[in-house]
């Protein structure tokens, strides 16, 4: 195992520059989550971690050494890619081996650390199949067990179940964090998708236009991001994100709202002022049909039953706001809907630069 230090690194491609300036550690051990929207620089920074693109500036650090000079098999990592990346011609043992083979390894060590690693990933009744005979899950795990029998410094996972559908999805992410944890070998994993970094993670990195707008812990992102894009990158449904303006009333702050309506600014933001224009944040899921927080209402504008919960589209502040309630919750479209707020679950950003206030 090993630690993954990225400095100053910066990516061009002719004239367009499209990382820029990254700083990022990964401590040895660390399970850490590149995402992003696509085109954010996430597999490329991955692609340069692993030796198969060159950084146009900055250092690759594994283990404290510097790799950029080294070609992807002297950097001591291993890739798992989306597309499984298989020999199709090759038994299973003998994908899972092939790269034990051309270090030289051999044949009986070989075969004991493929069944070793066929153990853990319950491969051990399919060494003798080819790819072609395999499910998606099954080649998937194939793909992972030649990553984990070279016993790299590191794994690098670039969106490995984007090609699964959404059952198996959620499965393979269970067994890639239980992996993780019985493994603890350095891993980064690069995915579009915010469920996959939220649950798999130590940290997660949030990339934009090849810049960082935040890394941290899965919680900390939700509960306290840095801007309007992780705010809104971050949930599903996405934040609330409404206009307002900071007015002083008889019990303190509140922001208000273009249809009226108004939440107190508590204790949690005390750097906010009077007259301040700012965009209010609240989570779906933090609105509730109780009486208990602060009052909002709008017109129903579409409802989506999703068994456990109900999905509330309304009319707040002049925009479409969604409420997340619990239960088969009953309002028809063109309904007025009342929901309330704890107004210290509301987060409040800067107008003109979108960064928390």
């Amino acid at each position: 195992m090993a630690s993954v230090e990225i400095i100053g690194l910066k990516k061009n491609f002719g004239a367009v520059e499209v990382i820029h300036g990254v700083d990022l550690k990964i401590e040895d051990g660390e399970f850490v989550a590149l995402v992003g929207p696509s085109g954010c620089g996430k597999s490329t920074l991955l692609r340069i971690i692993s030796g198969l693109e060159p950084a146009s500036a900055g250092e690759i650090r594994i283990d404290g050494n510097l790799v950029n000079h080294l070609n992807p098999r002297e950097r001591n990592i291993a890739m798992v890619f989306q597309n499984y990346a298989l020999y199709p011609h090759m038994s299973v043992a003998k994908n899972m081996g092939f790269n034990l083979k051309l270090s030289g390894m051999d044949r009986s060590e070989i075969d004991r650390k493929v069944k070793e690693v066929a153990k853990l990933l319950e491969l051990d009744a399919l060494l003798d199949r080819k790819p072609g005979q395999l499910s998606g899950g099954q080649r998937q795990r194939v793909a992972m067990g030649r990553a984990i029998v070279r016993d790299p410094a590191a794994f690098l996972f670039d969106e490995p179940l984007s090609n699964l559908d959404a059952k198996l999805r959620d499965q393979m992410r269970s067994e890639i964090k239980l992996l993780h944890q019985r493994v603890k070998t350095t891993s980064i994993y690069v995915t579009h998708d915010q469920i996959e970094a939220m649950t798999l993670a130590d940290r997660v990195v949030i990339l934009n236009g090849g810049n960082i707008e935040q890394a941290g812990r899965p919680i900390d992102l939700y509960n306290k991001p840095e801007n309007l894009f992780v705010a809104a990158f971050i949930g599903t449904p996405s934040m609330n994100l409404i206009e307002a303006t900071i007015v002083k009333t008889d019990t303190g702050l509140a922001a208000k709202m273009a249809c009226g309506h108004m939440v107190p600014v508590t204790a949690n933001h005390p750097n906010i002022t009077e007259n301040e224009e700012v965009i209010i944040g609240m989570r779906p899921e933090h609105f509730s049909a109780d009486t208990s927080g602060v009052l909002l209402s709008g017109q129903t504008t579409l409802v989506e039953p999703t068994g456990a919960q109900t999905n509330i589209t309304f009319e707040l502040g002049g925009k479409p706001a969604t409420a997340v309630l619990e239960g088969g919750f009953n309002i028809e479209v063109g309904q007025p809907l009342t929901v309330s707020i704890d107004p210290k679950k509301v987060h409040f950003f800067d107008k003109a630069t979108g960064r928390r206030v």
